[in-house]
């Protein structure tokens, strides 16, 4: 495919466009200039912010030039959710979390060369403005009216809660940061996710009134599992792409987990894996499941993207250690602390006997159980069967003097951590 947008579509990357037809133009007759906003909302990028980087990334590499905005200024104010206002965070967190974000996101686009990506933070051109130039200038050009029929605006002023003016005002800042891009940069187009389309529409809207020219936008799609449930959450939280908040093994474990009736569509989002290959992958879904070659081609693809070979390295054999298939002892110990982080378990001594340590740490509910366990040869210790009941734990089970992981059967796994 030499078209991008046929490339974009073909990937599930395009949800709504304000003209296809003008936007395949321009970009054929390109190369265009192209931005995406990340606001700070949180110390690091998630799941979603993701989906909108790949796409970035795709638009440069097709020879487009592509400014990646961080919301300085925009992060103050907060993007109204249609559920709650946000908590304001203070200008110093803001800015922490502007640096944090900035240097997030280098890893996915090149900013060096010919056509080097361009950071840019709203902050810039957004705190010089008085309120009075600021409403004669942007306010005039939007009419409350149609403001109101935003999506989340209107959900919020149909609640008890409301909407403060700060929150409803969200929309202008967003439009001006398109307004000034197109006159610094020449910036015609901006992407984003489907809950943002009234946000880029107000951007499209803005510099046609102002300027007379008719600039681009297109969205993608919410992705969601096959129950409709929404990617990127896990149990309640974010999978977020900071290292310190979803750890790498954590996060190649989210993409080994994914269901099968949704590996295609997220190998097609987030990998540069071609048709062909893609449809080898979906043959193996179809004929060979259980050998989970997508969700484990998947896992290892963003990882590296995210996270880097040797991150990714040490996921895929923490993976594998786990599960019995390798040598624990030759995991570090970061990556041997996050494997086991969310194991059940409990605190075990050295000298405590192995029928102890199973109870303790709950795969058995007694010590006769414990004793039956290790007679059928169904427990072991650090992946090596246990054949002696009598065996007590020295200082060399606990793996990096933390932590010794115990089994009983194939499937049942517990962490017995040093007390």
């Amino acid at each position: 495919m030499t078209d991008i947008v046929d490339e974009l579509q073909w990937r599930g990357l395009v949800a709504q466009t304000t003209d296809e037809a003008a936007l395949r133009q321009a970009l054929a007759n390109g190369p265009i200039t192209v931005y995406c906003g990340f606001d700070p909302t949180a110390p690091s990028l998630h799941f979603g912010n993701l989906v909108q980087l790949v796409v970035l990334r795709r638009l440069q590499r097709a020879g487009h030039r592509v400014l990646c905005l961080v919301g300085g200024s925009t992060g103050l104010i907060g993007d109204p959710r249609p559920t709650a206002e946000r908590v304001l965070k203070t200008k110093e967190t803001t800015a922490d979390w502007v640096a944090r974000i900035a240097e997030q996101v280098r890893p996915f686009l090149d900013f060096e060369g010919e056509n080097a990506a361009h950071l840019v933070n709203n902050l810039d051109w957004t705190a010089p403005i008085s309120a009075l130039d600021f409403l004669r200038d942007v306010g005039k050009h939007f009419r409350v009216n149609q403001m109101v029929r935003k999506e989340a605006v209107a959900a919020r002023l149909e609640s008890q809660e409301g909407i403060s003016y700060t929150e409803f005002s969200y929309q202008l800042l967003q439009a001006l940061d398109f307004l000034h891009l197109y006159r610094e940069y020449g910036c015609t187009l901006q992407t984003g996710g489907q809950d943002q389309w009234g946000n880029l529409t107000a951007g499209v809207d803005l510099v046609h009134k102002v300027e007379g020219v008719s600039v681009h936008a297109f969205t993608t799609p919410l992705l969601t599992d096959s129950g409709g449930r929404k990617f990127g959450k896990s149990e309640g939280n974010a999978v977020w792409l900071s290292a310190e908040l979803t750890s790498p093994y954590a996060f190649y474990q989210y993409w080994i987990n994914v269901e099968d009736a949704s590996v295609v569509k997220l190998l097609k989002v987030f990998t540069d894996l071609d048709a062909d290959e893609i449809a080898a992958l979906e043959r193996q879904v179809e004929e060979e499941p259980f050998r989970r070659t997508a969700q484990k081609t998947l896992a290892a693809e963003v990882t590296m993207l995210v996270h880097g070979g040797e991150a990714t390295a040490a996921a895929q054999a923490a993976s594998e250690a786990l599960f019995g298939r390798g040598d624990l002892a030759s995991l570090d110990e970061r990556t041997l602390r996050d494997a086991t982080g969310e194991l059940p378990g409990g605190q075990v001594r050295v000298g405590t006997s192995i029928v102890d340590a199973l109870v303790t740490v709950g795969l058995v509910d007694s010590r006769n159980g414990a004793r039956r366990a290790i007679a059928d040869g169904g427990a072991s210790i650090n992946n090596v069967r246990v054949t002696d009941p009598d065996l007590v734990l020295a200082d060399e089970h606990f793996l990096h003097g933390d932590v010794a992981l115990l089994r009983r059967g194939r499937k049942s796994l517990a962490a017995a951590r040093r007390g």
